[in-house]
């Protein structure tokens, strides 16, 4: 049972944040010699090592080695982050830096790989981005039956990809219906994008312009919402600053890098764990072990969604970095970068 903000003492508040900031400062365990020699405590140091046993009794403190110097444990930083941190914004010339890259031009995929970069470099972390996937023009959309009830649609695109699905066909389709879909998409919405294909389908049957049998309308629906569904849950993954994480610190925990490094060639795994954090209203922490998939690093996850033109969220930007993160100046560099990013999306 985790102890909660309200239950410790203002005492053992003050030196447990003591303790915090200055672990997230030196990444050394803290003794209470060093916070006695602080004037804003004014209490010797057997009475500072009272409070931090205590501390340790309640599980936000452990001593990693024989030492006497404490350090905090993951329950610790998350009781830290969500109750006692007080966030500095970023510095001018840190906003500057990323919205320089978020406006740079060229490509929004470039754009937005740019300011990640930024944000990693600002951080000393990883920075990590989900893109939306760019959709491809369409050449031809056709459907060729695969047994009953089912049809295989094959999308070929602009740029000469092909993907085929299998998708459920309407009742009352014959061969001669798909023939007609594949003729229809051809002449009537061939160079457009999926979204815009959607937006002309739904144009057309609107209008009466639509040559086609209401089987016919409902299988090209389909397929279109199909094709934008699966684009928007295969978002591109931006991996930027791996070298930021072997810092002089590195060589004291190389085993720990090494694993973070391992972990960060999963791409589907990390980018499975940004798109958990699409409906947060800001930043989201992922500490240690409260994420699967860096609890064998250490490591911790700040991230936070950007949104496009329609208020939609259509990515998320963040980094990772070791659990020794400077979270109060990093979670609103992460935010500043989000809304940068959306900015760019407007």
């Amino acid at each position: 049972m985790s102890t909660g903000i309200g239950e410790l003492s203002d005492r053992a508040r003050d030196i447990f944040r003591m303790v915090v900031e200055a672990y997230l400062e030196s990444g050394q365990p803290v003794g209470s010699k060093m916070l006695a020699r602080l004037p804003v405590l004014n209490l010797s140091p057997a009475s500072i090592r009272g409070v931090m046993h205590d501390l340790e009794q309640a599980g936000l403190l452990a001593a990693p080695h024989t030492s006497a110097g404490r350090v905090p444990t993951e329950s610790g930083l998350r009781l830290f982050v969500d109750g006692i941190m007080q966030v500095a914004e970023p510095r001018a010339e840190e906003r500057a830096a990323i919205e320089a890259q978020a406006k740079a031009g060229g490509p929004i995929e470039e754009a937005i790989s740019n300011a990640t970069a930024a944000l990693s470099g600002l951080s000393a972390c990883a920075g990590i981005v989900l893109v939306p996937k760019a959709e491809p023009a369409i050449r031809q959309l056709a459907f060729a039956p695969l047994g009953p009830g089912q049809a295989v649609a094959v999308l070929v695109g602009n740029d000469g990809s092909v993907e085929n699905r299998v998708v459920d066909v309407p009742t009352g389709v014959t061969p001669t219906t798909l023939a007609e879909v594949g003729n229809y998409v051809s002449a009537r919405l061939s160079g457009l994008t999926l979204r815009e294909a959607q937006a002309r389908l739904a144009e057309e049957i609107s209008a009466g312009e639509a040559a086609l049998d209401e089987a016919a309308k409902e299988l090209i629906a389909r397929g279109l919402a199909l094709w934008s569904r699966d684009g928007q849950r295969r978002p591109v993954l931006i991996v930027r600053g791996q070298a930021n994480l072997i810092d002089e610190t590195a060589a004291e925990d190389l085993e720990r890098v090494r694993k973070l490094l391992d972990e960060l060639e999963d791409r589907q795994e990390i980018a499975r764990l940004l798109e958990s954090a699409r409906d947060a209203p800001g930043c989201r922490i992922f500490i240690g072990s409260e994420n699967r998939m860096f609890a064998l690093s250490g490591s911790s996850v700040i991230a936070a969604p950007y949104r496009g033109s329609q208020g939609e969220v259509v990515g998320v930007v963040g980094v990772i970095g070791p659990t020794r993160l400077n979270y109060a100046r990093v979670v609103p560099m992460v935010d500043f970068t989000a809304k940068a990013l959306t900015r760019l999306m407007a």
